[in-house]
């Protein structure tokens, strides 16, 4: 399962409709670099045929088969690291790199 913040469902629904693409799901994709660190990818997309779909926060999410095992528990939120530069971040526990936030 893969779960959007509301923060992150709001900037993909606004960019959907910024780009003439609402009703498209977005996709979500990993690859595993040759370190072991995994690479993320997202853009608007039609599902194929093996995909893996998800609606969470009113927003639907396509997941390949492929990308499916890594990105199981994944949360996706929408945060500005650094002043006036917001961005995706994926917090995913099969990321090697990956350590959850202090509480």
């Amino acid at each position: 399962m893969i779960t959007l913040t509301p923060e992150a469902a709001k900037q993909i629904r606004f960019s959907a409709k910024e780009g003439n693409l609402e009703g498209l799901p977005i996709r979500v994709a990993v690859t595993k670099n040759n370190d072991g660190s995994l690479h993320y990818g997202m853009g608007f997309d039609d599902v194929k045929e093996d995909d893996t779909t998800y609606t969470t926060d009113g927003v639907d999410v396509v997941v390949s088969e492929t990308s499916k095992d890594l990105l199981s528990g994944t949360t996706i939120d929408y945060v500005e690291l650094e002043p006036g530069n917001p961005q995706f971040i994926f917090m995913n526990p099969n990321d090697p790199n990956y350590k959850p936030p202090a509480e």
